[in-house]
């Protein structure tokens, strides 16, 4: 957007609704890059509008970002077929309210975000935008172009999938940062048995090096497997690592330093009090959003 358009109704529909817009592109995508790359192609599609028509602007925004977001799924789809290990979504410091707000930060969770990855593009559309920012039938068929019958067919069949994948219950921020924090100090103090404490049997950690940082190039699953990579990779680091929390795409995450440098992003899911899944995020193309807080919204 440039000055000179500040005050007219088109850049003060796009600006009022600009964190909605970034959240339903985000949450397509699991990337923040390409969903700021969308932005800027639904601006670019916004001013050739004549606002002044449009009843809803809003939801005409909110199709406009849909449709663009479908296109750069499909490319990122091809691009994840390369990609070198396991595919992580980038990781978005964020503001307090959203973990404040459990649907949205649900809804970008970690852990939500890896199982919207097992859908279709449609599918995912369709799953985001009805149960994760409630637009109606008719608004989806429009931006997804497909007749209302088709988009209940499909939000159905993405729902199923995802209730059979997601956590069973979301569990408050307290418990989440209590089990962090039990696993931080395990990990600092190189505690393997601290860890088996905190880890869940079936636990599995996903970590994303992208080609650049090393990783595991296959998710390592089972406490045990886990306790020891973690113990003899971040514990046994060259240079010592600091783990310090913090909050990622609404949930405690710790953020990991080795020498005083940004190594990478840790994020876990719990239940029943325990660790059941960590990301580590190390790729440093998906790092740069964990500096500042991006402002997300449902509505």
């Amino acid at each position: 957007m440039t000055q000179d358009r500040a005050g007219d109704p088109a850049t003060e529909a796009f600006v009022a609704h600009r964190n909605l817009l970034f959240t339903v592109a985000y949450e397509m995508l699991g990337s923040a890059a390409d969903a700021e790359d969308v932005l800027q192609e639904t601006w670019l599609r916004w001013v050739e509008v004549a606002v002044d028509q449009v009843h809803d602007r809003r939801a005409y925004l909110v199709r406009i970002t849909t449709r663009q977001a479908l296109n750069r799924l499909r490319t990122l789809t091809r691009r994840k077929e390369a990609y070198v290990g396991p595919w992580l979504p980038e990781p978005l410091l964020t503001t307090p309210d959203v973990a404040e707000d459990v649907e949205l930060a649900e809804s970008v969770s970690m852990a939500l975000m890896l199982v919207l990855e097992t859908l279709s593009p449609t599918e995912r559309a369709v799953f985001v935008l009805r149960e994760v920012f409630d637009i109606a039938y008719e608004e989806i068929a429009a931006a997804v172009d497909k007749s209302p019958a088709a988009v209940r067919q499909i939000a159905h069949r993405a729902r199923r999938h995802v209730e059979a994948r997601r956590p069973r219950e979301v569990v408050p921020a307290g418990t989440a940062r209590a089990a962090l924090e039990a696993f931080r100090r395990a990990l600092d103090t190189g505690d393997p048995q601290g860890l088996l404490d905190v880890l869940a049997p079936h636990v599995v950690l996903v970590s994303d090096g992208g080609g650049v940082k090393q990783a595991a190039l296959r998710p390592i699953s089972g406490a045990d497997k886990v306790a020891r990579y973690l113990v003899g990779g971040i514990g046994k680091a060259a240079a010592a690592p600091t783990l310090d929390p913090t909050v990622v795409n609404g949930s405690p995450a710790l953020v990991v330093r080795l020498g005083g440098a940004l190594d990478g992003i840790l994020a876990c899911r719990v239940e029943d009090d325990r660790i059941t899944g960590l990301y580590y995020v190390r790729n440093p193309e998906k790092l740069t959003r964990v500096a500042a807080r991006t402002p997300l919204a449902l509505r």
